[in-house]
């Protein structure tokens, strides 16, 4: 791929679900957020921005496919690097689940803004919700099971497409006030919109909602997992992550303080207690019918871009596990006519299917968000941790990186970027266990704890038996072959 395909993988993986539905149920997931959305949009810029300038650095000295577990098993330990890269396989495996989810309430309000009020309905009912997602999930696994060149061609055209309705809905949304809103609400629906004050700040409350918000910069991980099929890696994989993470970050908060504008926070706070909302759902009070289906198919867009490129990124890691003998070594299996880890590609969309299930049964998809935002915060975590430590455990995979040649810089940057996320993951830990849920495996830490023993089983079977091979102990002392 090139630098558009590598942008458009990292610009799809990122924005779908984050700026669409996230930035509104934030005040669900965190009640008392009220005003404060956009300051910690602001917040949760700064950890991500840390975590891309490691993945930046790290795929200038390691451009291979498996991107985050090639970086923390040459660095820190095989162990580890499987352990994030695993934890980062499930994360976003669970979230083309849930975005594959997401993408039916959007399709039902394109289908109740032209009319279609029973077919709306219809869509939201179980099996069908439940099956159009799945067939959503296996028409991209098609996609990428076709190559390189068919995904490219894919998606590029979207993102632009998703840009264009995007830019829509900031337009729209900083065209009318919130007594606009009140007065359209009030027509349609015959409701009147509170004017509740927002209660005290609350440092507490920002912090969780700026972890939440923080899920919402994950997706740029998945340009460094193609690193084995870019043109001139070294250059293009850092480059492509500054420019991902540059624009989406900008959409990001013109788009969600163009929500914000136009409809008021205790509107959304009000409504999201009780029900799914969309931004297009939202803006569809202000819009008339036909430009509500446009923005509502941008949104469903932004949605099904997520998939292809998440899916590429965690096939890749899984492919790079087996060729280093952590995974059984038919997953390195590649089509002959496509050149695509087809085996790969099929076990992480089957994951991608229980995710869905799993949203269905849990009848709430922050499950799903949770379990992302817990696995990329550890991964995001020891990729910092990497990049300190690079220079002292590996100096000749070090001296290839050509991103900031200063060790020291290169050291507090991965530093700071390792406690920010550390304290980060404590308080989103702290705040799923100390919610009151009907049963234990509905938070999400206990979950994750689970698969990670799981993953713990698996490489210690598998390192028992590497370790007695000086072949393969040398394999984690350098890079893969590209």
């Amino acid at each position: 791929m090139g630098l558009l395909g590598l942008v458009a993988t990292g610009i799809c993986a990122m924005m779908g679900a984050a700026i669409n539905v996230i930035p509104l149920m934030v005040q669900r997931s965190v009640p008392g957020i009220g005003p404060y959305v956009l300051p910690a949009y602001l917040l949760a810029v700064v950890p991500a921005l840390l975590a891309a300038f490691a993945y930046a650095m790290l795929a200038s000295a390691m451009p291979r496919a498996g991107g985050s577990y090639i970086y923390a098993s040459r660095v820190l330990h095989p162990y580890l690097g499987f352990v994030a890269s695993f934890s980062q396989w499930f994360g976003l495996s669970i979230a083309m689940g849930v975005v594959a989810y997401l993408v039916i309430p959007f399709v039902r309000d394109v289908a109740a803004a032209v009319g279609y009020e029973e077919l709306a309905g219809t869509l939201m009912s179980g099996p069908v919700r439940v099956g159009v997602a799945l067939a959503f999930i296996w028409i991209f696994t098609g996609v990428n099971l076709l190559g390189l060149k068919i995904y490219e061609r894919t998606l590029v055209p979207l993102m632009l497409l998703m840009f264009l309705c995007g830019s829509v809905v900031i337009f729209a949304g900083f065209s009318f006030e919130h007594a606009d809103f009140a007065a359209a609400a009030l027509a349609r629906d015959g409701a009147e919109v509170s004017s509740t004050a927002p209660s005290a700040f609350d440092l507490t409350t920002f912090l969780a909602a700026s972890v939440l918000l923080f899920s919402s910069f994950i997706g740029f991980d998945s340009i460094a997992q193609a690193g084995g099929e870019a043109k001139n890696p070294s250059r293009n994989l850092p480059l492509a992550i500054a420019i991902t993470i540059l624009v989406v970050g900008g959409f990001y908060f013109l788009f969600t303080a163009a929500i914000y504008h136009a409809v008021p926070w205790q509107y959304v706070a009000e409504r999201a207690a009780a029900e799914d909302l969309t931004a297009p759902g939202l803006l569809g009070y202000l819009l008339s019918p036909k430009w509500t289906v446009i923005i509502v198919a941008g949104a469903a867009i932004a949605l099904i871009n997520d998939l292809p490129a998440m899916l590429l990124g965690v096939s890749r890691l899984m492919f790079a596990w087996a060729e280093d003998g952590i995974f059984p070594g038919f997953v390195t299996a590649v089509s002959e006519r496509y050149h695509a880890p087809w085996v790969a590609i099929v076990l992480s969309s089957g994951m991608a299917s229980l995710s869905i299930l799993g949203c269905h049964f849990a009848g709430d998809f922050f499950l799903g968000v949770d379990l992302l935002v817990t696995s990329m915060l550890v991964n995001f975590l020891l990729m910092c941790l990497s990049i300190a430590l690079l220079p002292r455990r590996n100096p000749t995979i070090a001296a290839r990186a050509s991103l900031f040649k200063s060790p020291r810089l290169r050291s507090a940057l991965g530093l700071a970027g390792a406690a920010l996320l550390a304290v980060y993951l404590v308080v989103h830990i702290t705040k799923d266990l100390s919610a009151e849920l009907d049963a234990w495996y509905l938070h999400s830490t206990w979950l994750w704890a689970i698969v990670m023993a799981l993953a713990t089983l698996l490489f210690v079977s598998k390192w028992a038996r590497l370790r007695r091979d000086p072949e393969a102990l040398q394999r984690f002392k350098d890079l893969p072959p590209m």
